[in-house]
């Protein structure tokens, strides 16, 4: 099994997870950085830095200044950036909810279209990466080299 077919095999193994702000415990409850975490330490081992306690507006500005990019830095800093139109399955992805702010949502991509994400007020679901969808992503990381699954 590649790395790719790994990753959104043990990402679809979160869907059904029910939403939970600051969560990462597959079965009970994440949002949609706990599932990125959550992935990250069922193939990759411990997880490198904890998240502090954020709130769901945690990157807004007040007063129009520049948004801090908080979830991109942090994703720089243990995967590889890659560029958003060779993102493919098992990829994540970082969406731009608004036009000038930061990016505040993550899924991982599941195959052609496809995206896995926790979606707020539900569940992790699989859905179609509508137009709508595709057109807020902001940028794309892929996960390091995987262990050996001897």
């Amino acid at each position: 099994m590649s790395d790719a077919e790994r990753i959104v095999a043990t990402t679809r193994g979160w869907i059904g997870t029910p939403y939970q702000h600051q969560a990462s415990c597959k079965g009970a409850g994440t949002d949609c950085l706990g599932l990125v975490r959550g992935v990250w330490r069922e193939v990759m081992g411990h997880e490198p830095e904890l998240p502090p306690a954020y709130t769901p507006d945690w990157a807004e500005q007040p007063g129009g200044g520049a948004a801090q990019e908080t979830m991109a830095d942090g994703a720089r800093r243990h995967m590889r950036e890659i560029n958003v139109a060779d993102a493919d399955a098992g990829d994540v992805v970082l969406f731009r909810m608004r036009g000038n702010g930061p990016a505040k949502h993550a899924a991982i991509l599941s195959g052609a279209g496809h995206m896995i994400h926790a979606y707020s007020g539900r569940a992790v679901v699989e859905a179609e990466l509508t137009r709508w969808w595709a057109g807020k992503i902001a940028f794309a990381f892929r996960f390091p080299e995987l262990k050996s699954e001897e």
